[in-house]
């Protein structure tokens, strides 16, 4: 899960499909990483951790880190939240097969309308709740997709 700062957006994905992973009991791991390189080491912004909380997905535990090439490597599919983000990323791909993993998260929940996930950093608690309904719907269609590819 990959947004620009890592703090708001990709750590509630990351925590988000963590959470239903285990409920699930699937055999999964989950990161999430920013392309900017603000907050490293940073928990993530003390509002999401609200919000998240509120809904029981923990967050806390998170730390910012930044994406790197190397995460191509370790990662089958690599989930943006926007389109800058996606160039971003897309940018530091070396290959065809890396290119192929990126893909914008929305993309799940509204195949080939290219949607993003808005940025609640300078909006209000509304903005922050929203994200999270929204985050958790996308991450309820990744986890259909990926439990039909197998």
């Amino acid at each position: 899960m990959v947004c620009l700062g890592n703090i708001c957006r990709s750590p509630l994905a990351d925590g988000l499909l963590l959470r239903k992973i285990k409920e699930r009991k699937l055999n999964a791991s989950v990161d999430s990483a920013g392309t900017a390189n603000y907050h490293i080491g940073k928990a993530p912004d003390s509002r999401m951790i609200k919000t998240a909380a509120k809904h029981g997905t923990p967050l806390d535990f998170l730390r910012a880190r930044q994406f790197t090439a190397t995460d191509f490597l370790h990662f089958d599919h690599i989930l943006v939240m926007d389109q800058s983000n996606f160039n971003n990323v897309i940018s530091l791909a070396r290959n065809d097969e890396e290119r192929n993993k990126v893909n914008l998260l929305l993309d799940f929940l509204h195949p080939n309308q290219q949607l993003e996930v808005p940025d609640p950093y300078y909006g209000t608690q509304q903005d922050f709740e929203a994200v999270y309904h929204l985050l958790d719907q996308a991450t309820d269609a990744l986890i259909q997709k990926l439990l039909h590819e197998q």
